[in-house]
């Protein structure tokens, strides 16, 4: 899964039983409510998944730093850099360099 905000308890069900119904108050495991015939998935098993999907988002926070959705922080397209790799080449110029520079200099690792 490829969340863009931090996953939670509900993500954590969804994942183990796409079609699980229920009803999950404040995010509490101690309270949740199965809906529909819907087996119910032991709280040890939602938490163990709930982990698993927490690492994996913070493994992606890097890459979602760089894709920022205000526009800032974002690598040029890659038609862009290409153009100013040309740019440069015919100038003299380090326009690619700088652009690149600036962004890894933002979002170090």
């Amino acid at each position: 899964m490829d969340f863009k905000t931090k996953p939670d308890n509900s993500h954590a069900i969804s994942a183990i039983n796409a079609d699980a119904l229920f009803i999950l108050p404040e995010n509490d495991l101690d309270r949740i409510v199965w809906q529909e015939g819907t087996s119910p998935i032991a709280k040890a098993d939602i938490q163990a998944k709930q982990a698993e999907l927490q690492a994996e988002f913070e493994a992606k926070q890097y890459a979602r730093s760089r894709t920022a959705r205000d526009g800032e922080n974002v690598y040029p397209s890659i038609p862009d850099q290409l153009d100013m790799q040309f740019h440069d080449q015919v100038n003299g110029t380090t326009t690619w360099k700088d652009a690149i520079q600036a962004i890894k200099d933002a979002n170090p690792k």
